[in-house]
């Protein structure tokens, strides 16, 4: 049965957060109020966002049980409520050999996604911004300066060289960001991929337009021209692998146009949350452009930016 108080606590907590984790784990969260039972999406950076399961309402507080993939060694829950305003909340990872370990947030709240697209014959972007000068690694910097660096410049392109082959979703080498944090903006970006690779470019550390060739066994979603897991290109328009293609991305509003190849295969649709492994999940704020390192081996040239200065 739902009470009076529940029902307080559910409209408090509904909608889209950003979390701030003890760990710094990147994270956010989505809940929904859908009958008489919350639906929860809860994503720690690279794992499955859900919906989780044993969603309940427990004197005024959220608590389930996080969905993980089939490697997981423990068992995660959180608990977490909405009390003047603040939230607050613990991640409680139990692991096998009886260990428990408590990992404290909180968050904060984001305003829904605009439900009208931004109008973008009347955006005015900025001069084009250069930010890879083809010499060095002025204006980028390791992600986690703790991996292995994999990332230098190599006949004026930003080359990723890592042995690792496979597409999970970490690895030993780093990831690469700017130094610089941007807003809304429009990105040209060339990318060279091989066959069988994968790499992203996390537009602001957030969303991430997908780098593997045009046969990857990667495809909708979660294929080349994609903002991943999120919205599909309208058509492959991506090259065999080894071959240079060229992204041209514009973010306005939280909405995405996408252009592959020259080809248009995504116009001007809402991107609802952060994707998987996204570094940054607050989209009020500015974020870098974030290449993905820990995958595989990747180049990268012509990187430049035009903010957006006016609409």
């Amino acid at each position: 049965m739902i009470t009076p108080t529940s029902t307080q606590a559910t409209d408090q907590i509904v909608g889209d957060w950003s979390l701030q984790l003890e760990s710094k784990t990147p994270a956010w969260m989505s809940v929904k109020q859908l009958g008489d039972k919350p639906e929860v999406t809860f994503r720690l950076h690279v794992g499955p966002e859900g919906p989780h399961q044993d969603v309940k309402m427990v004197d005024g507080r959220l608590t389930f049980t996080l969905r993980q993939n089939k490697k997981a060694t423990d068992v995660k829950t959180v608990d977490v409520g909405v009390e003047n305003g603040k939230l607050s909340g613990v991640i409680i990872s139990r692991a096998k050999d009886g260990t428990v370990h408590r990992d404290t947030f909180t968050g904060k709240k984001i305003p829904p996604v605009p439900s009208t697209p931004p109008d973008l014959s009347n955006v005015r972007f900025g001069h084009p911004i250069r930010l890879f000068n083809g010499k060095d690694l002025t204006g980028w910097r390791a992600h986690e300066p703790e991996k292995i660096m994999g990332w230098s410049v190599q006949d004026g392109s930003l080359v990723n060289t890592t042995p690792k082959t496979d597409f999970s979703a970490t690895g030993a080498y780093a990831n690469l960001r700017t130094e610089a944090v941007f807003e809304d903006f429009w990105l040209h970006i060339e990318f060279n991929i091989g066959e069988a690779r994968n790499s992203g470019v996390y537009l602001r550390g957030m969303y991430e337009a997908q780098v593997v060739d045009r046969d990857s066994r990667m495809q909708g979603k979660q294929g080349v021209g994609a903002i991943f897991g999120q919205i599909a290109p309208s058509i492959n328009a991506g090259k065999q692998g080894g071959q240079w293609q060229t992204y041209d991305l514009t973010l306005v509003d939280r909405h995405v146009t996408v252009f592959l190849n020259g080809v248009k295969v995504i116009d001007n649709q809402p991107v609802v949350g952060p994707t998987g492994g996204a570094v940054f999940t607050d989209p009020t704020q500015p974020g870098p452009i974030h290449l993905q390192g820990d995958h595989t081996s990747v180049k990268y040239r012509d990187i430049y930016l035009a903010p957006v200065i006016g609409e």
